[in-house]
């Protein structure tokens, strides 16, 4: 198993788990618990757009990683959503 495969599983795991925790923060009642679970959810987001970044960042760097992991996670072009952003 390549590093994009390993990064791109990594990722989807990472999503999952922050899906999940979206999801008990809807389930439960207590204030308490439904706080703690949209702050790791939000924590989990911020590692998912990391790891984006870096899978993006791999698979521009070595052609093989767009042919292996492209169809899961296709590259997304962060140069031009900042300039869209910026507008």
């Amino acid at each position: 198993m390549t590093v994009a495969n390993k990064l791109a599983q990594t990722l989807s795991s990472c999503e999952t788990i922050a899906a999940n925790l979206k999801a008990f923060a809807l389930d439960t009642q207590d204030q308490q618990a439904k706080q703690m679970y949209q702050q790791c959810s939000q924590n989990i987001e911020q590692i998912v757009q990391q790891l984006r970044q870096r899978l993006d960042y791999a698979m521009e760097e070595e052609g093989q990683y767009q042919q292996e992991v492209g169809g899961l996670y296709p590259q997304q072009n962060t140069t031009n959503q900042q300039n869209t952003d910026n507008q």
